[in-house]
């Protein structure tokens, strides 16, 4: 389980996320989903412990700034980092003797096979391309089999195979009771996965939706509905066809 209670954090004077909370439950996905600069990343830093911020935050029951928490969650950031000198499967062994975990050999060919990445395992860290790279972050998350996962727009840069590939994995951790918060701004590649969803817009929480409750909603609608912008959608669409319909009648004045 994830629990952010009362999160808020400040930069200089500016409120990037104000009095933040949610809860995602254990083998539920969690989608906190807003358009770009609406707090989202900044709440995945503040649960990740990359920034200090002001409230509460709990992994599994601890504080998340505990060596316990920090054990069972993985963290897959929006622009991954690889160390330059490391090859892939040197990636992997950090992470493993990091964490001090075992993945046995059989575990590891079948998760770079998952994710293409078999030929790739002596490249460095310097020679992958960005999508390469978001592939070896994933599997740097899922090598330590996470309790809870956090992925911040994870699906950017993926081919359409890897993001089929992707979408597969994180069902499979849902069965597993793996608690999982994916942030993101791209509506249709979490179509299909969530369980819960928190809209978020200018460091708010606007709504918390569970799927059974909305269940026959489309979650694009609800996203607009609830942020407002359906409004200024449906407003520029009224004023296009104004100017249309004036538009016609002036080329009828015009032609008498």
């Amino acid at each position: 389980m994830l629990e952010v209670m009362n999160l808020t954090k400040k930069y200089g004077r500016t409120v990037a996320v104000d009095n933040v909370g949610f809860t995602v439950p254990d083998g539920k996905i969690g989608i906190l989903l807003g358009p770009n600069g609406a707090g989202k990343s900044t709440v995945i830093k503040s649960i990740a412990g990359l920034l200090k911020y002001k409230g509460s935050i709990r992994i599994q029951g601890l504080n998340s700034r505990m060596l316990e928490a920090k054990k069972c969650f993985a963290y897959v950031p929006e622009l991954p980092y690889m160390y330059d000198a490391l090859t892939v499967r040197e990636h992997i062994e950090f992470i493993t003797r990091a964490y001090g975990v075992e993945c046995p050999e059989e575990e590891l060919r079948l998760l770079f096979d998952r994710f293409e990445l078999t030929d790739k395992q002596d490249k460095l860290g310097n020679e992958l391309s960005k999508g390469m790279m978001q592939k070896v972050s994933i599997c740097c998350a899922l090598v330590i089999k996470p309790r809870v996962i956090l992925l911040d727009e994870p699906m950017v840069g993926l081919d359409p195979a890897a993001i089929k590939e992707l979408k597969a994995v994180i069902l499979d951790l849902r069965e597993k009771g793996c608690t999982i918060l994916i942030s993101t701004h791209m509506l249709e590649m979490v179509r299909e996965l969530w369980d819960v969803t928190f809209v978020m817009d200018k460091g708010h929480i606007l709504g918390t939706y569970a799927k059974e409750n909305v269940a026959n909603e489309d979650l694009e609608e609800l996203f607009f509905s609830v942020t407002g912008q359906s409004a200024v959608k449906d407003k520029m669409t009224a004023h296009s066809e104004e100017e249309k319909q004036y538009g016609t009648e002036e080329s009828g004045k015009d032609g008498r």
